[in-house]
């Protein structure tokens, strides 16, 4: 078993197409954890092996792989890099203790390579570069490193460094050992670094030599002092400033041609920190807590995944203690013990059992009966680690079977995917009568409809969801309500008439002013029944009725024909007729929107949310984030559906979003009467 000091659990982020699962199937391929190099064009790759990813061609889940390299353990999680599953993303960087960004090094530093660098950073990540593609003409190494330099910070420095020869790499200068070297046939062959090559050596290996220094003190008076480091300070002054987010190294090579990923490998395990090196997590509650080696076993669970065939499987890692093959451990939420019969390693879907696991390793469980995604299981049930916080869905459409009964079948087989999927959120709209489900995305949503044909066998449509209107009413005014059947023998009897006028309470607000006994008190609450059952369905388009104060005055009983239901029936008349003389009016709902945004991006945010009928309420500077603003407004929720893609458009995935509908506000006379008209014809 290997110790967790040995251990380095690494996320693999970037942007969309930078080569992140390439790199994962060459360091796999190198290490001998598999005998052919897979190609994401080809479906062929270990870490994208679901059926949607063969389909696609790119990662839509987090994947976990470990690679082996002597003594050490590397565990990568392959992450998509696309913002519609931003949620693996999280999950990936919960239980990781540094982020290897990939960089495409032909398209340069794109916006899923900022996106990424910040969503490290939220988890205190360590965070280092990998400039992928290398072998391609004319890349502009010292380019990238300065803009990486510009954005990220002067913490950001080479360590790998190319040889150029006619916009070509051909080999590579190690900057921590002053070596050169170059691959042929797959074999890496070492030669003398070129004597032209020596100034911009130089040049580069101060800007690590400088990142080092200032680790410590100690290496700071060193280095000013006009001393040498040795080999071993270098080391120990890399891992050190990794650790702590001061170094920020920059890698390079090709994942297609093996080029600088034996490189990487070795530093990952000598440089990358391991789980001791970064000991501590956060409670239930958020407060930091010091994690020691050994004690009780606790774990955390991180991922989820409903496989139709082979049931639950939980993704874990060992947070505290050694986890060892029949254990028994309490969940902290449900109270449940569950036994940990068979543990596992996994490799993409590849699984190998195992006898233990150490603190700090990651493994897989079937089939735990009442544990999801963000549960703490522990020796005692008595630590709770901090869950997952998940972005939020606001992209919602309208779910509905293609086949006549398959609604059920559509609701219970979401739930089976929310096991692993809690970025999908789905509700039983009562108001709009819609199945609404609510995703990050496009793209998002279109793999949820696919899985749910190819693993539950539902056809589902998807539209625009419906927006919950409310309806109500701007002027008083008296009706009469009459029931009044008579059909020889018993009859029916109810006369009422009824003020109705604008309230300021949500509701009904129901009072009684009858004088002489014109309505008997016990069929007042008959009255108030009826028209609260009318408040449920305006006169307009249909929509619930708020704001309503209703006064019963007077109206007519028969002695032996006037009953509760007559009475109730007479309230209702009185609502339809009276209502429509009421001036009626269609409310939409307001919602506040705070928008996260790049300086230079506001003019077009502003105009937007103008186009959306929305008012600006504010601007403030983005609190942890230099050059972004935070723009507060109120925009009807009818003009929210595409926003998430348009924003996203807008601002290359750089910019964010909340929203809460908190009012409600009289809706303009064209959307208002192009509501009726839908909703009449909804009707016809």
């Amino acid at each position: 078993m290997v110790k967790t000091k040995d251990i380095r659990n690494v996320a693999l982020l970037g942007h969309g197409g930078s080569g992140k699962t390439s790199l994962l199937e060459a360091a796999l391929y190198l290490t001998k954890g598999t005998d052919r190099l897979g190609k994401t064009t080809d479906g062929t790759t270990v870490s994208d092996y679901d059926p949607e990813e063969v389909k696609r061609g790119f990662s839509i889940s987090a994947s976990l792989a470990p690679v082996k390299m002597g003594d050490k353990k590397i565990n990568f999680i392959d992450t998509p890099g696309y913002l519609d599953f931003a949620g693996e993303v999280t999950q990936a960087l919960s239980v990781t203790d540094t982020a290897l960004i990939v960089i495409d090094a032909k398209a340069g530093v794109e916006a899923g390579a900022e996106i990424a660098f910040d969503r490290a950073g939220e988890f205190a990540n360590s965070r280092a570069f990998f400039l992928n593609r290398m072998d391609e003409d004319h890349v502009n190494f010292d380019g990238i490193v300065d803009e990486l330099r510009d954005i990220f910070g002067k913490s950001v420095c080479p360590a790998l460094y190319p040889i150029f020869e006619n916009h070509k790499t051909v080999g590579y200068i190690d900057l921590l050992q002053q070596k050169a070297f170059r691959y042929e046939k797959g074999n890496r062959v070492d030669f003398e670094i070129p004597a032209e090559k020596a100034a911009f050596v130089e040049k580069a290996r101060e800007m690590l030599l400088e990142a080092v220094a200032e680790t410590s003190e100690e290496r700071m008076d060193k280095y000013f002092g006009g001393e040498e480091f040795t080999q071993q300070e270098i080391f120990d002054g890399v891992h050190d400033g990794i650790t702590s987010g001061s170094l920020i190294p920059v890698y390079c090579g090709s994942a297609t041609e093996l080029e600088g990923i034996d490189f990487l490998l070795n530093e990952i395990c000598h440089c990358f920190p391991s789980p001791l090196s970064k000991a501590t997590a956060k409670d239930a509650e958020g407060n930091t807590i010091e994690i020691t080696e050994g004690g009780d076993t606790s774990l955390f669970v991180f991922k989820t995944i409903a496989d139709p065939f082979v049931g639950k499987m939980n993704y874990f890692k060992v947070m505290t203690g050694t986890l060892k093959r029949d254990d028994q451990l309490k969940n902290s939420k449900s109270g449940q013990v569950e036994k940990f019969a068979h543990i596992y390693e996994i490799k993409g879907k590849k699984q190998t059992e195992v006898d233990a696991l150490p603190q700090g390793d990651i493994g897989v469980i079937a089939k735990l009966a009442a544990t999801n995604t963000c549960d703490t299981l522990s020796a005692k049930g008595n630590v709770s680690y901090l869950p997952i916080a998940f972005p939020t869905p606001y992209l919602a459409m309208a779910v509905s079977g293609k086949d006549k009964g398959d609604e059920d079948k559509i609701s219970s087989s979401i739930a089976r995917l929310l096991e692993e999927d809690l970025t999908i959120k789905l509700k039983n709209n009562a108001e709009t009568k819609q199945l609404v489900l609510y995703g990050l995305g496009e793209q998002h949503l279109d793999v949820i409809s696919s899985k749910l044909k190819n693993r539950f066998g539902i056809s589902v449509d998807l539209k625009p969801a419906q927006v919950a209107y409310r309806e109500s009413i701007k002027k008083s005014v008296k009706a009469e309500g009459k029931h009044v059947k008579q059909s020889g023998g018993h009859g029916q009897f109810g006369v009422v008439q009824i003020e109705f006028s604008p309230s300021d309470e949500e509701g009904l607000t129901f009072t009684e002013s009858v004088f002489g006994g014109s309505v008997p008190k016990n069929f007042f609450p008959a009255v108030e029944k009826g028209l609260q059952e009318c408040m449920s369905r305006g006169v307009l388009a249909g929509f619930p009725l708020v704001g309503l104060k209703a006064n019963l005055f007077d109206g007519k009983y028969h002695p032996v024909d006037s009953s509760e239901m007559a009475f109730k029936l007479a309230a209702s008349a009185a609502f339809r007729e009276g209502l429509k003389n009421a001036q009626p009016t269609l409310l939409e709902p307001i919602g506040t929107l705070n928008v996260l945004i790049p300086d230079a991006l506001m003019g077009d945010v502003m105009s937007d949310i103008s186009t959306r009928r929305g008012q600006v309420l504010g601007m403030n500077p983005a609190e942890k984030k230099k050059g972004y603003t935070v723009v507060e407004a109120k925009v009807p929720q009818s003009e929210m559906g595409n926003y998430v893609v348009t924003l996203r458009a807008m601002s290359q995935g750089r910019g964010s979003f909340d929203y809460v509908v908190d009012s409600y506000a009289e809706a303009p006379s064209n959307v208002a009467q192009k509501v009726i008209e839908e909703a009449k014809k909804a009707e016809a």
